[in-house]
């Protein structure tokens, strides 16, 4: 029922079609403003500064837009990451923006796209030099297809010296060795769930196995020998169960609250952040602005069979 939900939904983000029915309805516009900053760079910067001044949570900001398939929409993205890199530098805030791979070209042009995503890391180093702060492109992960490119890319980028890290799902059973390697590089890693359908012999399909391979994943990550290697964990769920694991993992290994975060989506379990925030944990929301909203809330809809509500009720308000 899950993996069936998700798949549609997935094609529900990818339909051009329904993006423009959705994203030119007054009601669309009511869903979009449950998980999206609003339309422009100023708008995301100006949630990320509510969120730190009035509930001490971080931000990651990401310009919305995945999937490209035009020269003149990368450059429009790539533009609007050093827009974003710009404001957030003399702001105080943490310098750190999300990144799709195929939003920058790499379906395109995986050459031009590496030489994007260094344009941009480029840009958060000379914006954030000096400060204090968690200051990084945070590469996110897309459908398995191009996990392998992600991880090289992360890489190279690390081997120059640049502010990168990495997102990894845990859905996907290839996930902890991938790990492995990132702790013994000394990196920084967001692990996800995973948003996107796969099949069983790549992939945990059954929630409980998922689960039990998420528990097993922060483990890893808030390990003695993670720390010691000077690994930096990102907790990225919303499960308050898994956010309990975590929590007595790193008080039984050493870990300093300063040393690890959670991150969860904005407009997703607001109560539970502000909840681990005052807790003293360091906590980050992923923060999206940008016109093209509709793959991004579609997908956090497909997250779970239970908004299927939140999604038939927004399509047929649209009158």
């Amino acid at each position: 029922m899950r993996r069936a939900w998700q798949t549609a939904m997935i094609a529900l983000a990818r339909s051009n079609r329904m993006k423009r029915f959705m994203q030119g309805s007054r009601a669309g516009s009511n869903l979009a403003s449950r998980y999206v900053a609003g339309a422009l760079a100023e708008d995301g910067l100006n949630r990320a500064r509510q969120l730190f001044e009035n509930r001490r949570v971080r931000s990651s900001l990401f310009y919305l837009g995945e999937y490209v398939s035009s020269s003149e929409l990368v450059a429009e993205n790539v533009e609007q990451k050093h827009k974003i890199a710009a404001l957030l530098g003399p702001s105080g805030l943490d310098v750190h923006i999300s990144v799709d791979p195929t939003q920058i070209g790499h379906l395109l042009d995986a050459a031009q796209a590496r030489e994007h995503a260094f344009s941009i890391a480029r840009a958060i180093a000379a914006a954030s030099a000096g400060r204090q702060g968690v200051h990084t492109l945070m590469l996110d992960m897309e459908d398995q297809s191009v996990t392998d490119a992600t991880i090289a890319l992360h890489d190279v980028l690390q081997d120059a010296g640049l502010p990168v890290a990495l997102t990894l799902q845990a859905y996907l059973k290839r996930t902890g060795d991938d790990l492995k390697r990132q702790i013994e590089r000394g990196s920084t890693v967001r692990l996800v769930k995973g948003a996107f359908a796969a099949r069983e012999d790549i992939a945990f399909t059954r929630q409980s196995d998922m689960k039990a391979n998420f528990r097993r994943l922060i483990d890893l990550m808030l390990s003695k020998e993670a720390l010691e290697a000077g690994f930096y964990p990102v907790i990225a769920t919303h499960d308050t169960r898994l956010h309990d694991h975590a929590i007595a993992r790193a008080r039984e290994n050493g870990w300093l609250a300063s040393q690890w975060e959670f991150e969860m989506l904005l407009g997703v379990r607001a109560n539970v952040a502000e909840a681990l925030a005052q807790a003293g944990h360091r906590v980050r929301l992923y923060v999206p602005f940008g016109q093209d909203w509709w793959p991004h809330a579609v997908r956090r809809i497909g997250e779970n069979p239970s908004n299927a509500v939140l999604l038939a009720r927004s399509i047929l308000s649209t009158n």
